[in-house]
Parts: structure tokens; C-alpha cells; sequence
């Protein structure tokens, strides 16, 4: 019997979809007789897996510590094998000025952005609205640089960005970013395979968090999604050049806005949700993958070195 440790809620803003994705993937485990366990990352953790001695580590974690090659370099240091991106892959794909950075030099699309400092006292100074209509024009997107699920993810104009920004500044910096408008499409990679497209219409501005997690925000989810083939095979060959400049392993989920026959790359997500709502079982699912297949075959590809 297999043992499984399951790493699952955390320090981030996404405490409670992490512990979501854990609880679901510990209920398709132990359906399938597997001996698996939730642990937190707190100060006991190092003591846990040394006692449990897990066969692998499932990092059902998300956002910072997590997802940002933090907790990847623990599991290295212990020798134990673990699932999703490694180190490097994981930090990159978290720092969305750094991703940004590789799509750009590798010729994939990707909104023109600029990163803002917050200054010392946050005092936001107007020239700033200057800047982004020489720069690109309004609406704009600010995000934090190294915050996953779209938290704190605004869409801003003219007359409300100051106050938007005010509400960031416990950021020492973040990224300002032009709105490309369309359609919201999403595709899975799992190891070296296109695994599928998703399409999303939220009811809510954009995809952001509620439109997310919370059912009763009522996001549509479509698939098949109602695109030529040709688009499709584009957004997925993207979607898998990324994750391979990334250097990311096991599965990942690109973000992507539709915008006059052009896909335009918003981030690379080296760990998606497992919960009802996650988009990455949808598409497994469509493409005749079960829930239990896809914990699996992450496990599978788990190893010591990511």
C-alpha cells in the first residue's frame, strides 16, 4: 500500500482552496486503499514526513510558500519524492514579471506591462495615469507580482485607479499591466501532453477570484469549446512551449485572453486546483480521464529531483 502525504493549506491567501484540493484528493486516495494523510507546512512538517516516510508527497498547496519553489527546496533537501514543477520551474512561473520576461524573448503574446514601486510613505503620485496612457491606454490590470488564484487582481480606469492602487500598497512593488479584452480560455498540460481547452464566461468582470471558488458566482464553463481547430492547436502549443521554458513537470494550467484571433499568454500555473469547481479534472474528464487517473498519473510522475 502506498503511503501519500498530502501538503495542504499553508500560509497563503489561498489557505482554504488549497485545503479544498487536499480534502479531494485525499477522498479519490483512500477510495483506492492508498494510506494518505493531510499535513500542513508549519514548524512539524520535516518531523512528519520523517515519521510517516510518505512514498510520495502530494503538494496540493497553493500561492506563496507553496507554489513558489520555497517548499519545493525542503523536499529536495529531505530526498523525498514529490508532485508538480520543481524549484526553479515553480519560483519562475510564480514571479509573473520573471514568466513574463521569457514569454516576451520567446515570441509568445503576452499583455504589455510595467512594474510599479510603491514608495516609502505609498504616497501615489498622478503622474502615474501619464505613464500608462504613453505606455498603453485604459482600462488597465494591476497585480500583485507573486500572488496566484487573481488575488488582488483589479481592473482599473482612469478615475478609480489611485484608490485600487492604495489598496495594493502592502506590495513593495506590482505589475501594471494593458487589458486585452475577449474571451477567457484556459488549457491543461499534463508531463509532455496537450491534455485540453476550457472556455470560461463569468458573470462577474473577469475571471477573478470568486468567479473561481464560489459556485453561486455562476462562471460558465464550456467545453467543447467553440473554436476552429486550428485555434485550439495554437492555444494548446503554446500553453506546452511555456510549461517547457518554464522547465515545469507534471501538470499545469495556462491562462489565456482570446482577442481577435490571437491568444494572448497571462500566466502559467504550476499548481491547479483539484476541487469540484478546478478546471484541470474538467478537462481530464472531457478527455476520458477519471478524477482517481489524474491523482494518479501525478503521482506516478512524481520523483526526488523536479
Amino acid at each position: 500500500m502506498k503511503k501519500i502525504l498530502i501538503l495542504g493549506g499553508g500560509f497563503s491567501k489561498e489557505r482554504a482552496i488549497s485545503l479544498d484540493t487536499a480534502n479531494s484528493v485525499l477522498k479519490a486516495l483512500r477510495k483506492k486503499n492508498y494510506k494518505a494523510i493531510i499535513c500542513e507546512p508549519n514548524g512539524k512538517l520535516i518531523k512528519k514526513i520523517k515519521s510517516f516516510k510518505p512514498d510520495v508527497v502530494f503538494n496540493a498547496l497553493h500561492g506563496r510558500f507553496g507554489e513558489d519553489g520555497y517548499i519545493q527546496t525542503i523536499l529536495e533537501t529531505l530526498k523525498v519524492k514529490y508532485t508538480h514543477s520543481g524549484v526553479l520551474a515553480s519560483y519562475i512561473a510564480m514571479d509573473k514579471e520573471i514568466s513574463k520576461k521569457i514569454f516576451i524573448k520567446n515570441k509568445i503574446k503576452t499583455p504589455k506591462y510595467f512594474k510599479y514601486k510603491f514608495d516609502k510613505n505609498n504616497i501615489i503620485k498622478k503622474k502615474i495615469i501619464f505613464k500608462i496612457k504613453k505606455k498603453f491606454k485604459f482600462p488597465v490590470v494591476i497585480k500583485p507580482i507573486n500572488e496566484g488564484s487573481s488575488v488582488n487582481v483589479c481592473i482599473c480606469n482612469e478615475k478609480n485607479l489611485i484608490k485600487n492602487l492604495k489598496k495594493l500598497s502592502q506590495y513593495k512593488e506590482i505589475l501594471i499591466e494593458e487589458f486585452i479584452p475577449g474571451r477567457e480560455i484556459q488549457v491543461a498540460i499534463l508531463g509532455k501532453k496537450k491534455l485540453g481547452v476550457i472556455e470560461l464566461k463569468p458573470k462577474r468582470k473577469f475571471y477573478d477570484y470568486e468567479a473561481k471558488y464560489n459556485s453561486k458566482a455562476g462562471t460558465k464553463h464550456i467545453i467543447p469549446v467553440k473554436l476552429d481547430k486550428k485555434y485550439l492547436n495554437n492555444a494548446m502549443s503554446i500553453a506546452l512551449k511555456a510549461h517547457n521554458l518554464i522547465g515545469c513537470k507534471g501538470v499545469t494550467r495556462s491562462d489565456f485572453r482570446f482577442n481577435k484571433g490571437k491568444f494572448y499568454l497571462l500566466e502559467t500555473n504550476t499548481q491547479p486546483g483539484m476541487t469540484n469547481l478546478s478546471l484541470v479534472p474538467e478537462i481530464a474528464a472531457y478527455s476520458g480521464m477519471s478524477f482517481i487517473d489524474l491523482i494518479e498519473w501525478i503521482i506516478k510522475d512524481a520523483s526526488i529531483t523536479r
